[in-house]
């Protein structure tokens, strides 16, 4: 995908190609993931909601994908150019941080090994009351000899005689180098009150002392102070326009941490309930949908006394595609199980969808396995089982599952196609080529099939077999909106900007022809994102966003891009609102920390912002770039 000609680092789309490349093999920094949000985010997303890209169910591929990114065997021409840039900032980044551990290093100047802290001269005795009759050059000259006795001691690690040179000297001289030193062997100590007091006094003499700072915040951290320690390193990061690698690393390690705290408060309170209707729909439809069974037809007469009779109603419900009717066909499921009901195996199987999609992996566990006890035939019980055993990380299990459901049937076109996904995501791109192109055999109809065997040829470097796949499917599929989404999402990646949003229009208007009720928003969001990289059209993204969370309001891809938009803008609060949002409609521990993580690093820059007013100019200057990912 090619950059827009503006300094500010594109919005990348939600196409299955870039997914990989936006987890480059140069692994970002917190302030460039933050520029990526949306890109990550949708990753997460489309992992979890558009199976028929991605290939996942929920987290699981999610999870999966940022193993296997590095593993990819192709990265596309931005890709490639991100990563270069990458490799460009770690060095300048590594040398200006030794640079700047030498001078910060001069401050406590170091004796030679061995050498013992004996003076040359007596030093002055000062106390607060002999100091007062100092003048003014005998106080900077005793300053100076105490301080240069103080670093000589802290050499030795003298740490109690360090601390009483230091603090002789602060009489004389009040310097925030006397006061960093000082804090420095409090530190050493492990007395983190006083580094935090010490830090302070030489914060107040002088504000943008950055050693300062990371050495208040790391005695923050020992006392479990995360909010406070991350605010300092970030303000730290910002005075260093983000050049020190070491304070970066701190920022990600404290966001990982309150976003772990606050993600485990927020999980443990969350009440269960089912995701975007958009997300619910894609993962669905990678399933072919399979008949009736016998006895639930609409002419069979059933009381609402009966488990078949809700069993029938949560499967029609899941035909209508819309978050009313999903939330009907829980309930059904549910009363189906409690009532008792001739199609057991059945009614376990959706349950546990349904459940799956709520978040509720260990129930949707056990009644998997108990359908697959019930009814071993079932391989769609077999394959929804692997895919919650990925999520969890268990690729031999999820292996395990595909095996037995291919010895149950295996002329199932299902099974080669979702095996197919856990292979995409693994960075196999050739053995998931391979049961795509099975499933299509088996079952010509199936359009995600086509479509993801065109992402697997893109992936692999085949982009003349992938855009010939896409025409095809074009061809072949010419009233199916999904085809022109995805397709549109290639041409986006290649930087072909008026083809990918005339493809995106086309399936805006299909979607809105076909389905009106329930209408897939995802073309109305990459559309967005197509505009912004182009033309950076801001009013016009946020519109299309806007009208995406009219149709679907918990859809996460929505979200997390309009928080994005107002992030490039500099609108923090309004994109803080949007980040917080998108933690309340994660599903997993996994997907809350993440968008929590973001969360974080926006409210830190606000904070940042009030605390620190004098960084304003860096922050709106280097807090852009380093949020451009530049």
């Amino acid at each position: 995908m090619s950059a827009p000609q503006d300094p500010v680092t594109p919005l990348l789309p939600s196409t299955p190609a870039s997914h990989a490349v936006s987890r480059a093999a140069v692994e970002p920094s917190i302030w460039e993931r933050i520029s990526n949000y949306v890109s990550e985010h949708k990753v997460a997303v489309y992992t979890i909601g558009a199976l028929v890209v991605v290939a996942g169910a929920g987290g699981v591929y999610y999870y999966s994908a940022q193993a296997s990114s590095k593993k990819a065997g192709t990265e596309s021409k931005s890709g490639k150019e991100r990563k270069r840039k990458g490799d460009k900032k770690r060095k300048e980044a590594e040398a200006e941080a030794k640079e700047e551990k030498e001078k910060e290093d001069g401050e406590i100047e170091l004796p030679a090994p061995n050498v013992e802290t004996v003076e040359e001269e007596p030093l002055p005795e000062v106390t607060e009351e002999s100091v007062g009759s100092l003048s003014d050059d005998q106080r900077k000259d005793f300053a100076n000899r105490l301080k240069l006795a103080g670093n000589k001691a802290y050499g030795a690690k003298d740490y109690p005689r360090a601390i009483d040179l230091y603090s002789r000297a602060i009489l004389c001289r009040p310097d925030p180098i006397f006061y960093s030193n000082r804090s420095a062997c409090y530190n050493a100590l492990s007395e983190w009150g006083k580094v935090i007091e010490d830090s302070s006094a030489a914060l107040a003499l002088d504000p943008e002392y950055v050693k300062a700072l990371n050495r208040r915040a790391n005695a923050y951290e020992q006392i479990e102070k995360y909010s406070e320690a991350l605010l300092d390193f970030t303000a730290s990061c910002i005075i260093d326009s983000f050049r020190n690698e070491g304070s970066a690393q701190s920022v990600e390690r404290l966001l990982k941490k309150l976003a772990e705290t606050k993600g485990k408060a927020m999980l443990d309170n969350k009440s269960r309930k089912l995701p975007s209707a958009t997300f619910v729909t894609n993962y669905l439809q990678s399933f072919r949908v399979k008949p009736i069974p016998e006895g639930l037809e609409e002419h069979a007469t059933l009381t609402d006394t009966e488990g078949d009779y809700w069993l029938r109603a949560g499967l029609n419900a899941v035909g209508l595609k819309t978050a009313a009717a999903y939330n009907e066909a829980t309930t059904a499921f549910d009363k189906a199980m409690e009532l008792g009901n001739s199609h057991e195996a059945l009614a376990l199987n959706w349950r546990a969808t349904f459940r799956y999609l709520k978040g509720e992996s260990k129930e949707a566990l056990e009644d998997l396995t108990k359908s697959i006890e019930l009814e071993p035939q079932m391989t769609q019980s077999y394959i929804k089982r692997a895919s919650m055993s990925l999520e969890l990380g268990n690729r031999d299990s999820a292996a395990e599952d595909f095996a037995k459901a291919v010895i149950q049937n295996p002329n199932d076109p299902d099974i080669y196609y979702h095996r197919a996904q856990l292979n995409f995501i693994c960075g196999e791109f050739g053995e998931a080529a391979k049961d795509y192109q099975r499933s299509i055999d088996l079952d010509p109809e199936f359009i995600f099939s086509h479509i993801q065997l065109g992402v697997t040829h893109y992936k692999m470097g085949s982009i003349a077999s992938s855009m010939a796949t896409f025409r095809r499917c074009i061809k072949n599929f010419e009233k199916v909106p999904d085809v022109y989404n995805y397709f549109g999402e290639l041409l986006l990646d290649q930087g072909k900007f008026e083809e990918a949003i005339e493809k995106f229009d086309t399936a805006i208007e299909m979607e809105k022809t076909e389905k009106p009720m329930c209408m897939n928003v995802l073309p109305l969001i990459n559309k967005a994102l197509a505009l912004f990289q182009w033309k950076q059209d801001f009013s016009e993204s946020e519109e299309l966003c806007k009208k995406a969370l009219i149709i679907d309001p918990d859809c996460d891809i929505a979200v997390a891009t309009m928080a994005q938009l107002l992030l490039q803008q500099g609108r923090v609060t309004e994109a803080l609102t949007y980040f917080e949002r998108a933690a309340e409609l994660s599903r997993t521990e996994g997907e809350i920390v993440n968008a929590l993580s973001y969360a974080e690093a926006t409210r830190t820059q606000l904070e940042v912002q009030e605390k620190y007013p004098q960084l304003a100019s860096k922050l709106q200057g280097g807090m852009g770039a380093a949020l451009g990912g530049r």
